[in-house]
């Protein structure tokens, strides 16, 4: 049984639909890659799912449970089991890296601090940052940053981990460094959308690519099927200007 399901899914911003009868299914450990081009809903999907931008119709069912975007106890309980990554780290400047990491379990889900630090010592130190605990953001680089952002998410105990673009925004040099830790949960079996323009990493890491243009799947399979004999033109057309570069 799929733990999401996400059927007929529509969102819209002001007058224009950008997404446009969405439906994906993932299986728990699935590693999900999100493609097309700028513009065609990629992004949407994730904060759709996690209500920044509420869908108009559709269903979401997390382990058969419904989601209503209309009522703020459903979205609270789905944001328990889902947590997002996005390009930007958005992290609090004015507390280390190790206070960032504890913030919302603390605070939010009012676990034991004690607890916490434990758990966030040991999340840093698998993003490769055990050293860098009492640390402040503008002391470390993007890459860092991002890594940081990644392990906040992780704190969350999350089901399902979303990744919105995470390396756009950091110098060709950092990225490798962030991938690197998203390639260690896909290893741990960490059920996960991701969406970038990485197209490589899309492909070593996906179980299945999905390809998107103007709001619409045109086209999902496996990596290799996907890059290298899809089935629809504007895949084709899209894969084969991005495999020149």
């Amino acid at each position: 049984m799929p733990r999401l399901v996400i059927a007929g899914l529509e969102a819209c911003y002001g007058s224009l639909k950008v997404l446009d009868g969405i439906d994906l299914d993932v299986a728990s450990g699935d590693v999900i890659g999100l493609i097309g081009p700028s513009g065609s809903g990629k992004s949407t999907i994730l904060r759709s799912l996690v209500g920044l931008t509420p869908p108009t119709a559709g269903s979401v069912e997390i382990d058969g449970d419904n989601v209503d975007y209309k009522d703020a106890a459903s979205v609270a309980r789905l944001r328990d089991r889902l947590a997002i990554v996005f390009q930007q780290y958005n992290l609090f400047q004015n507390m280390s890296v190790l206070q960032n990491v504890m913030i919302a379990p603390t605070k939010i889900k009012k676990r034991p601090s004690a607890e916490v630090e434990e758990e966030a010592r040991a999340l840093l130190a698998k993003v490769g940052l055990g050293d860098k605990l009492d640390r402040y953001p503008d002391e470390l680089s993007g890459g860092q940053q991002q890594r940081v952002a990644i392990a906040r998410a992780l704190a969350l105990r999350p089901e399902i981990l979303l990744l919105d673009e995470v390396t756009a925004a950091l110098d060709p040099e950092l990225v490798s460094e962030v991938l690197d830790t998203i390639r260690v949960l896909a290893r741990e079996g960490m059920t996960m959308l991701i969406v970038s323009h990485e197209m490589g990493f899309i492909r070593e890491v996906s179980r299945e690519v999905v390809f998107m243009d103007a709001g619409r799947i045109v086209e999902r399979g496996p990596p290799s099927r996907i890059f290298d004999a899809p089935t629809e033109p504007r895949t084709r057309d899209f894969v084969s200007k991005i495999l020149r570069h």
